[in-house]
């Protein structure tokens, strides 16, 4: 993958962290690089960004508070995606991925042509947030 795009997507990741670029923002530097969507593992910590000729780099996360709890709510999934898209005074990326690890999720994946975010659970359970009109 080229430097230049590699670097794109750490910077977007940073601009989640540091609360420097809004979701929409993130998405359209992505977008506009090239890549297709990415895959949030709290698993491994990790996120991968996608090209669509299958060509992809893997970032570390910043270190996450929190277990990925047994049990998954999609409700409360839903919930926490509401707070973050409202970007409140005192919303974090930070505590956005702590609260739904509470929550049960291990990941999310996003994909921009299909315009929708897919969080799953430890069981594989799932919620679909569909990307505002």
């Amino acid at each position: 993958m080229q430097a230049q795009r590699i670097s794109i997507a750490q910077n977007c990741l940073n601009a989640a962290y540091d609360k420097t670029m809004a979701f929409p923002d993130i998405v359209g530097a992505l977008i506009q690089a090239g890549f297709e969507g990415y895959f949030v593992d709290y698993r491994r910590n990790a996120t991968t960004y996608f090209l669509p000729d299958g060509d992809s780099v893997v970032l570390e996360n910043r270190p996450s508070d929190g277990v990925i709890a047994a049990q998954f709510d999609g409700a409360g999934v839903s919930a926490q995606v509401k707070w973050a898209q409202t970007n409140p005074l005192g919303y974090s990326y930070a505590a956005f991925c702590k609260n739904v690890k509470a929550l049960g999720c291990a990941g999310y994946i996003v994909s921009f042509s299909g315009r929708r975010v897919l969080y799953f659970g430890r069981t594989a359970e799932t919620h679909v947030e569909h990307f505002p009109q």
